[in-house]
């Protein structure tokens, strides 16, 4: 059995499939890597709202999976849209590393309490977040790759960034992390610190059977369906600033989500908790609660002013 894995050919994404390659390996699987370019990689002075966020990291890997050239897709697990296309299946979730944002930067005494700070970040859930808790924070549009962010902010487009601490931490940059932000105000994207595995329903029981057993994490694999359930609910793309995140404790799934209006003046937050036998149903349930509270309102306004833009 040899299996060909499909990336994206950023230095984090290549470590997301070497990190496959070799835990297959160690099962005793054979494979090979392909790199991928995507939309996303191609399109760097634009931000993803306005690119179209379904499927932009996704698409061409996608073709790939689906015509057979190769068996498995590795992705971020935040990078996943809420429904795949027809035919295509996330067959495994591998485990989660911690799941703060961090603020990460080249300079001392930075702090999200200084008044002319200027952050570098292209996300609108942590712009909106910033807008809510630190309204007084300055954020400039920063894309491309990890190294490429870095570089332009060690060039003076900004004090500092705004990153996840899974993809900081797995290159390398820890000594560069100046606070791990709160979960109580950046609750994550939903997926953020999991590498999740695509398959397509072409391929063949025995690969499939053997790529869940090797890399899906029973525990985040609960936590992810949740989150996802959620997200697919709440009809949230890579531009829109929902949020969740789901944790397993005692056997139980315990749940927290929202969304935020772009100027960061409304936010709607709930919980939820219950069996992991419910895991889906927990994670929809979160979501029409939102819904029902205003967020359907707040919903359908940013996705009339991201069509205007």
């Amino acid at each position: 059995m040899k299996i060909r894995i499909g990336t994206r050919g950023s230095q984090l994404a290549l470590w997301q499939a070497y990190h496959v390659q070799d835990k297959l390996e160690a099962a005793g699987v054979s494979t090979e890597i392909v790199t991928i370019e995507t939309k996303g990689d191609k399109i760097l002075d634009v931000s993803i709202a306005k690119i179209g966020s379904k499927g932009v990291f996704t698409e061409e890997i996608e073709e790939q999976l689906a015509n057979g050239s190769i068996d498995i897709a590795v992705h971020s697990a935040k990078d996943m849209q809420s429904s795949l296309p027809e035919g295509f299946e996330l067959v495994a979730f591998m485990e989660r590393e911690e799941v703060n944002d961090v603020i990460v930067s080249h300079k001392e005494g930075i702090s999200l309490d200084s008044n002319d700070l200027v952050l570098g970040t292209s996300s609108t859930r942590r712009i909106a977040t910033l807008r809510h808790f630190y309204p007084h924070v300055k954020t400039v549009p920063v894309r491309g790759n990890l190294q490429t962010r870095i570089r332009k902010m060690e060039e003076g487009a900004c004090d500092a960034l705004l990153l996840a601490y899974a993809g900081v931490h797995r290159m390398g940059y820890d000594d560069k992390i100046k606070s791990k932000l709160s979960l109580n105000e950046f609750i994550p994207a939903v997926g953020q610190g999991s590498v999740a595995i695509e398959v397509h329903e072409q391929l063949s029981p025995e690969k499939r059977a053997k790529v869940t057993e090797v890399l899906n994490h029973t525990e985040t694999d609960h936590c992810l369906r949740t989150e996802r359930a959620f997200l697919k609910t709440m009809d949230g793309g890579c531009s829109i600033p929902v949020f969740g995140l789901a944790e397993l404790n005692s056997g139980e799934i315990q749940m927290k989500g929202g969304i935020i209006s772009l100027d960061g003046q409304r936010r709607i937050l709930a919980e939820r908790a219950g069996s992991v036998t419910e895991a889906e149903s927990i994670g929809a349930q979160l979501a029409d609660e939102i819904l029902s509270s205003g967020g359907k309102e707040i919903l359908e306004e940013i996705k009339m002013r991201l069509n205007d833009e």
